[in-house]
């Protein structure tokens, strides 16, 4: 269902509790002074869900998408891979705070703002925390020196994986995987190997220098429906920037 027939059904659903059926029943009948005030109220209702309307019309996945888009540029980064990481760490709600103390849309932990010398206070502004996000996501790809002949998805499989359970970790795991000939550019690899590093006999391994890790299954989800939502948000806008179908 279109935003435009949503908008168009709430005025009539909001019409018909103010005065009732009968309103579209008696058309036949002179108007009246009230009758008059009614038709002048219901087409100021149509002018304001037109203007609702147009208000939504300005984004297309959410209301920090001029935002996104500004500051992903400046930091070299997708906006719209930006996004979905925002989708699915706060949903958009900038005031979020985690049990373990990551802050925002972007879900900042305090440590990552210390590296980048802005004051945990400040995180929680969109703005300050959008950059950091962009900021960390160029600084683990740098660290990570991934090939060039790495492909887009396993790219950004792996990075998005640091970002949710770490970069220690996944350099752990591509460790592993290049010790036992295997590639450590592919995401599937890496997964498997993050998953090993749950048992003793591979965390205790001289080539990890991380620890052990348990949160294999948090992060392949994680990378999952990230890229799952970044895949639709693709289908949503075309190369300029411009939307091609409706957010659902």
């Amino acid at each position: 269902m279109s935003k435009k027939t949503i908008i168009f059904s709430i005025v009539l659903i909001i019409v018909a509790t103010f005065f009732g059926s009968e309103m579209f029943l008696d058309e036949q009948l002179p108007q009246s002074v009230e009758s008059v005030e009614q038709t002048q109220l219901i087409a100021e209702m149509a002018t304001e869900s037109a203007n609702v309307e147009a208000q939504m019309q300005e984004w297309i996945i959410s209301s920090y998408d001029e935002m996104m888009r500004r500051i992903s540029e400046e930091e070299g980064q997708d906006w719209l891979l930006m996004s979905a990481i925002a989708y699915n760490e706060s949903r958009f709600h900038s005031d979020v705070v985690s049990k373990r103390g990551a802050i925002g849309l972007m879900q900042i932990m305090p440590i990552v703002g210390k590296q980048f010398n802005v004051a945990k206070e400040h995180i929680v502004d969109p703005e300050t925390n959008i950059r950091l996000a962009g900021k960390l996501l160029r600084q683990i790809e740098k660290i990570l020196k991934l090939s060039p002949t790495t492909s887009a998805n396993d790219r950004m499989s792996i990075i998005l994986a640091c970002y949710n359970g770490g970069i220690g970790h996944v350099t752990d795991a591509r460790r592993l995987a290049k010790s036992n000939g295997e590639d450590p550019n592919s995401w599937e690899v890496v997964a498997r190997y993050l998953k090993m590093k749950a048992d003793p006999a591979v965390y205790e391994s001289e080539l990890v220098r991380h620890g052990k890790f348990t949160g294999s299954r948090q992060t392949e989800a994680y990378v999952r429906e990230v890229m799952k939502r970044y895949d639709f948000y693709c289908d949503l806008v075309d190369n300029g920037g411009n939307m091609v179908a409706q957010v659902k």
